[in-house]
């Protein structure tokens, strides 16, 4: 695995739904998504969100929300884009196709979270907890989970 290079993956499940997340992270990300969004990205705030059409060739392929999170500022700590679009299983697959032709790679399971520790955003058992919290089937588990991944565990381990 290579974490030098700019990921993309789908965020959320696959599958028919109301809207999908495609998730973009590393240090060319907003280079990678610039050329299918006309409002020029590197201008924008961190953590803000624009909505827009995505385009693959001067194709409108879906109209999406982007969010933005620069300078560090996200879940990995590397420059990152969140691309919401409507949930079609096509639609999604035709964006992320867009992303790997300018340059992103496809991201490997999990390896959102692994940059994200190894870029110092948890320790490991915060990292495992947002697997945790992930396939938390009931109250009780989430709780737990959540807990261990704002550090709970770790700080009991420092006493």
């Amino acid at each position: 695995m290579n974490f030098t290079d700019t990921i993309a993956a789908l965020a959320t499940p696959p599958g028919a739904g109301g809207l999908a997340v495609i998730r973009v992270s590393g240090n060319d990300a907003f280079k990678i998504v610039q050329p299918h969004f006309r409002k020029n990205l590197a201008e924008l705030p961190t953590h803000t969100i624009h909505a827009g059409s995505f385009f693959d060739t001067n194709e409108i392929i879906d109209e999406v929300v982007v969010a933005l999170f620069k300078n560090k500022k996200s879940f990995t700590r590397e420059d990152s884009i969140e691309i919401s679009c409507h949930g079609s299983p096509f639609i999604a697959r035709q964006i992320l196709q867009a992303l790997i032709h300018s340059g992103a790679r496809p991201a490997e399971p999990g390896e959102f979270t692994k940059r994200a520790y190894l870029n110092g955003r948890f320790d490991l058992a915060q990292a495992e907890a947002v697997a945790d919290l992930i396939h938390a089937e009931t109250d009780a588990a989430r709780r737990t989970a959540f807990s261990q991944m704002r550090g709970g565990f770790s700080k009991e381990l420092k006493k």
